[in-house]
């Protein structure tokens, strides 16, 4: 279960940047924030679901080496993260622009950010815990990570920058090796 809530955490940190950059961007209305929490944690949530479901689908295929794929994924998942938490955006060229107030950019910097949650979601059957209780972990997770950093942005985005991106990568490296650990004896 600590796990899960780890992945949880980690997997909200593209969510809670973008709610960071949609706060700055826009009036700091509470049914803003619920909206941006309640998107973020939904979409986290049902790519999580797919992705596991993916990873049933091909279970018989990928029984035997599944802890290497979730090590694989999870570690590059996670060297990504720090690694963009490290580098950031230093250039105002690179920056994003001010992002759209509609529902339907809403849903797409939603759907963007969830896309690791999918790739995280064929590991979720390694975490022994109901598939249900762990994507709803995710998505309830994400909605309460996202709702703070929109309503706060500005203080937030200046107190953290990049260290929320990079400590969520290292968690995923981490349970990465973990599920490798523990699914091929390394250590007794």
């Amino acid at each position: 279960m600590i796990a899960v809530i780890a992945l949880a955490l980690a997997l909200s940190a593209d969510a809670f940047a973008v709610s960071l950059v949609r706060g700055a961007a826009g009036p700091h209305q509470l049914r803003r924030a619920l909206e941006t929490g309640i998107a973020f944690g939904v979409a986290q949530g049902a790519m999580a679901l797919l992705g596991w479901a993916l990873g049933r689908a091909f279970s018989g295929w990928i029984e035997s080496i599944d802890h290497w794929i979730a090590f694989v994924l999870l570690t590059l998942l996670g060297a990504r993260m720090v690694y963009q938490g490290m580098v950031g955006e230093e250039d105002a060229a690179d920056a994003p622009a001010p992002p759209s107030r509609s529902y339907a950019a809403l849903l797409a910097a939603a759907i963007a950010t969830s896309i690791d949650a999918a790739a995280a979601g064929l590991t979720l059957e390694l975490f022994d815990v109901p598939i249900g209780l762990a994507c709803a972990i995710i998505g309830l997770v994400t909605a309460i990570v996202c709702v703070p950093a929109y309503l706060f942005a500005a203080r937030i985005g200046k107190a953290i920058g990049g260290a929320a991106e990079i400590v969520g990568g290292i968690v995923l490296v981490g349970l990465g090796l973990n599920i490798l650990v523990a699914h091929t004896g390394i250590v007794a």
